[in-house]
């Protein structure tokens, strides 16, 4: 068993779930096919589970905070059914256009190193997760593994990613796969 400071940062729309575009509405929420199994595997394979999220909606006055934390538990619900669970969440509710620079907004690393506090987290043992280049970046800086998943936006990413030595994978359960290989 793993001491707990190997951590899969995963990115939350696109990568876990369906991504309608500012999701904002619990009853929305809808897993994508293998993502519940492929957190669980982590969960049994020692490693923490967090979602890191940008969720510039708040910003854009789409939706507020409250209403990102009831998708959130919706979600936590989910997983739960299929015996799968987070260990952490967090969030940039910023976007730069409106609410100027942050250093929370992927791929930005406040949030990592938030968890990485919070988790006791050893980043080199880390992997990031996600469909946009922004999720998987912060590995290159921070001494992790990115794998780019050609769910949601991923598609739109894959070369790119691939030039950069990211690994480029169908979806959350390949990635899990990889990982725990």
């Amino acid at each position: 068993m793993a001491d707990g400071s190997r951590a899969v940062f995963l990115d939350r729309d696109g990568t876990i779930i369906e991504d309608p575009g500012f999701l904002h509405e619990p009853d929305k929420v809808k897993l994508l096919p293998g993502a519940a199994e492929a957190i669980r595997r982590l969960n049994d394979g020692g490693y923490r589970v967090i979602i890191v999220t940008n969720q510039s909606g708040i910003a854009r006055g789409r939706f507020t905070v409250a209403d990102y934390e009831a998708v959130q538990q919706r979600l936590g619900a989910l997983l739960a059914a299929h015996g799968a669970r987070l260990d952490g969440a967090y969030f940039c509710p910023h976007h730069p256009q409106l609410t100027g620079p942050c250093d929370c907004r992927k791929p930005g690393l406040k949030l990592f190193r938030d968890a990485q506090a919070a988790f006791d987290i050893d980043f080199a043992q880390s992997w990031w997760v996600g469909d946009r280049l922004s999720d998987v970046q912060p590995a290159r800086v921070l001494g992790g593994h990115g794998v780019l998943v050609t769910t949601g936006e991923g598609n739109l990413h894959q070369g790119q990613a691939r030039a950069l030595g990211v690994m480029v994978v169908a979806d959350i359960g390949e990635a899990v796969q990889k990982i725990l290989a």
